[in-house]
């Protein structure tokens, strides 16, 4: 794309002089000095959508190096952007126009703060004097005000010798602490200002120990030890929180150590592998309702486990153990017994090595309901997995898929669905860490291309992206993104004509389709075909397992049109208890 004349003029900048004389100096500009603030602190990617103010913007980084990958949505950019904190434990970079484009990016701003990713959002802005009179400036919007109800935290640059502070308040803040999304707001007059050049370097600031180890207090680890010695049926719980830390070998020395079944969540799965033999995820509902004290490892008693109580954990008293970083995670919803406050890492190392030489495992007996149950619930599972219906059920699609993932561990998982999501959580075995990423504590549909794109331009893995079709729909023009970048993506679509499942009907008898019912039949492959990639559709089992291996041998971005029965699914997959029935309707 040739560069427009503001860009050459802006560009021209670096090395125009204030005047001919003999004191002359060379000048920047707010453009430079934000991509070079963050080059300084080691952030060279940028996800996001050009157009004004931040155009130039996005070509100059370009231009320095940085690698700026341009989406078809903002949303789907911010998804990347978050997913790439998460993945490299440097807050991820969106970049959006003002006001529309800041809106979009905002739904992904809210996701990366509730899912403790790192992640800055960065918008250019309509100028200060002109919003706050409200005198209906191009895409005007206070945006730090509409920011900062969803975020971390929220600053506004409004001079260039501030960049450089402005950008590393922004860094320090998404990564220290309990890690979260950052907006920072950057009118556009702010882009356009310059200063002297030498000034503008010595502006700029490296970020030090940004996010600095936070030990655990020695009486807290003590009291959480003296818990688990007392406990006869024990569970660790490990959250996705445990899989950012990277902290993978002290953790997994931690629960080799203890002896305890552990319990990953859905982003945990792989920080020791599914096949683990204290994996207690093939007896998830036993462990909950039996265990008499959990220790929760980067995990929250939120919605996800059933806020610590009810059916759920059944009639056993418990006690928690609860490591994070954040001492108000503690009591949140139930009484915890040993709150162990510092970073995961240090926590973890800590313990392990408090423990001793003479640590116990478990009781014999409770390992062995444990792995009773495990078998009893695998052998049950085994054969529905190796069904070769036609058209295929989630269990017969996903049993390809879980072999394939075997083959090809370091395979990254992206998943998300309802069905899809749901059945696909307890069937796919994930055997290294981080390699399952998915909507995570909002259950949010529509992060899969975001996230896809991400995870593979981060990481260098392939993707296999396992998508329900109503989820597909939110993030699917980004078919043309992972084309244009020519990107390892293999996006598999179950389709089931719709929401659920695609035999609803329209209770009125009317001529509209059910409000949960898609087009019937329709064939998502022929829009990667359309951009340039490899669609294929699938209809039996074999068929899928041959098209995915193909792809993953390729490396060519590929979509398999996976046609699975329409009645297959159920409603709102396994949280239908989250969904209220009328009872008026009934009558």
């Amino acid at each position: 794309m040739p560069v427009s004349k503001t860009a050459e003029n802006t560009l021209a900048k670096k090395s125009t002089s204030a005047n001919d004389g003999p004191e002359a100096r060379t000048l920047t500009d707010g453009f430079h000095l934000v991509i070079d603030a963050l080059k300084l602190n080691d952030i060279n990617t940028i996800y996001g959508v050009p157009g004004i103010p931040i155009t130039d913007l996005g070509r100059f980084a370009q231009a320095a190096g940085m690698r700026v990958l341009s989406f078809r949505h903002e949303q789907n950019a911010g998804y990347a952007a978050a997913i790439a904190g998460y993945l490299t434990k440097k807050p991820g970079i969106c970049l959006t126009v003002s006001a529309p484009g800041f809106l979009n990016g905002l739904t992904a701003l809210a996701h990366a703060t509730t899912n403790c990713f790192p992640m800055i959002l960065i918008s250019g802005s309509s100028e200060r004097e002109i919003v706050d009179l409200q005198q209906g400036d191009y895409e005007e919007m206070d945006q730090l005000a509409v920011a900062k109800t969803l975020c971390k935290a929220a600053y506004r640059v409004l001079r260039a010798e501030d960049i450089g502070i402005g950008i590393a308040r922004a860094i320090r803040a998404a990564v220290s602490g309990r890690p979260g999304g950052i907006y920072l707001d950057l009118p556009a007059k702010l882009l356009g200002q310059t200063m002297d050049a030498e000034a503008g370097a010595r502006s700029l600031v490296k970020v030090v120990d940004a996010a600095p180890r936070q030990l655990p207090a020695p009486e807290a680890v003590q009291r959480a030890l003296d818990v688990l010695k007392s406990a006869k049926r024990p569970l660790i719980i490990l959250g996705k929180g445990a899989a950012y830390a990277q902290a993978d070998e002290d953790i997994r020395a931690l629960v080799e150590k203890s002896g305890i079944p552990y319990l990953p969540m859905s982003m945990a799965k792989g920080l020791l592998p599914d096949t683990h033999p204290q994996s207690a995820g093939a007896a998830r509902s036993f462990v909950l309702k039996e265990s008499d004290t959990v220790m929760l490892i980067g995990a929250r008693l939120n919605w996800l486990l059933s806020h610590g109580k009810g059916e759920t954990w059944g009639d056993r008293p418990k006690k928690f153990v609860q490591i994070d970083i954040e001492p108000k995670e503690m009591d949140s919803n139930v009484e915890v017994a040993a709150p162990v406050v510092g970073d995961i890492g240090s926590c973890v190392k800590v313990l392990r090595d408090a423990m001793g030489d003479g640590w116990a495992p478990p009781p014999a007996e409770w390992l062995e309901a444990v792995n009773a149950k495990k078998q009893t619930n695998l052998e049950k599972m085994a054969p529905r997995l190796q069904n070769n219906n036609v058209p295929m059920d989630f269990h017969g699609a996903l049993g390809v898929l879980r072999t394939i993932i075997k083959e090809r561990p370091d395979t990254i998982l992206v998943n998300e669905g309802a069905n899809t999501l749901d059945f696909a959580r307890g069937v796919i075995d994930i055997y290294k860490p981080r390699k399952r990423l998915d909507v995570g504590t909002w259950g949010v549909m529509g992060i899969g291309m975001g996230t896809a794109i991400a995870a593979t331009v981060e990481t260098g893995s392939p993707v296999l992206a396992v998508e329900g079709d109503s989820a597909f729909g939110f993030s699917g023009m980004e078919i043309e993104t992972i084309c244009r970048y020519k990107l390892p993506i293999c996006v598999v679509v179950f389709n089931n004509n719709g929401i659920y499942r695609g035999t609803d009907v329209n209770p009125s008898g009317g001529s509209d389709v059910a409000t949960t019912v898609f087009v019937k039949d329709a064939r998502y492959d022929k829009i990667m075909e359309a951009f340039g990639g490899v669609g294929v559709h699938a209809t039996t089992p074999d068929e899928l397992s041959r098209a995915v291996n193909e792809a993953m041998d390729s490396g060519n971005p590929t979509l398999v049109n996976a046609v699975i029965d329409p009645k297959a699914g159920t409603e709102s997959g396994r949280i239908g208890n989250l969904n209220p029935q009328s009872v008026v309707a009934k009558k």
